[in-house]
């Protein structure tokens, strides 16, 4: 498991990661992937989270790149500073969901 910075836009997670990453290495070969996002708590009553199944999408350049990468930037300000996304450079991942699986949120 890898930690990812995430957004979510019109029923698709976006995330970004160097073309060379392993995470990139290993959608090339296998597009099927999960994502966790839990919001931890030391009373363990309150632990709540949401995994997402589904296909993921390369985009390394153009208008999807291009788009998702805006998103990024708007929720995670320090990305343009710490770890820009210049086209050819990284891989914008979009996942297209299959199942949501939630808990804790009642």
């Amino acid at each position: 498991m890898v930690p990812v910075c995430a957004v979510v836009t019109d029923d698709r997670l976006y995330f970004a990661s160097a073309n060379a990453g392993r995470k990139v290495r290993n959608l090339r070969t296998n597009p099927q992937v999960s994502v966790v996002g839990d919001d931890y708590s030391e009373v363990w009553s309150g632990l709540r989270g949401v995994m997402v199944t589904g296909t993921a999408r390369l985009f390394e350049r153009g208008p999807r790149f291009r788009r998702a990468r805006r998103l990024l930037y708007a929720k995670y300000p320090q990305y343009p500073i710490e770890a820009a996304l210049d086209e050819g450079d990284a891989v914008v991942v979009e996942i297209t969901p299959t199942r949501v699986f939630a808990w804790g949120f009642d």
